[in-house]
């Protein structure tokens, strides 16, 4: 059974993200399932450290950017979502590609939402795991 109480097609989410951080990253959302969210990000110049490695920082916004839009879609209208806490464990570096972020939930409440957020290489290796806890408004 489906999670989304908001049906925005792939092109719909890349659009809202086509003004802000997300577009400047190169984060484009790629996949939608009954219960996950994925989407993708390259690891180039935007996005590096100065030791030539993927950004952990940058990992912990492309996080919080598949999060907080799955959160939103599993809202109605007029709720909306907002970031109150999110961890992440960097389990590998990654030099080149991209990575693939996937968005499942831990808990869907009516005030509080808790979402991991799995990152992954282009080998399917996992290297950054990621928590995120969104207040519902």
């Amino acid at each position: 059974m489906s999670i989304w109480k908001r049906h925005l097609t792939l092109a719909q989410m890349n659009e809202l993200g086509s003004r802000c951080s997300l577009a400047h990253l190169g984060i484009e959302f790629i996949a939608q399932g009954e219960d996950w969210l994925e989407a993708t990000m390259p690891v180039d110049q935007r996005t590096k450290q100065p030791m030539g490695l993927l950004n952990g920082g940058v990992s912990v916004a492309l996080a919080e950017s598949v999060g907080s839009l799955a959160g939103f879609l599993c809202v109605e209208e007029p709720q909306a979502v907002v970031g109150t806490d999110i961890n992440a464990s960097h389990l590998r570096p990654v030099r080149d590609g991209f990575v693939t972020a996937r968005a499942t939930p831990i808990r869907l409440g009516k005030r509080v939402q808790v979402w991991q957020i799995d990152i992954r290489d282009q080998q399917d290796k996992l290297c950054c795991s990621s928590r995120l806890t969104l207040s519902v408004i």
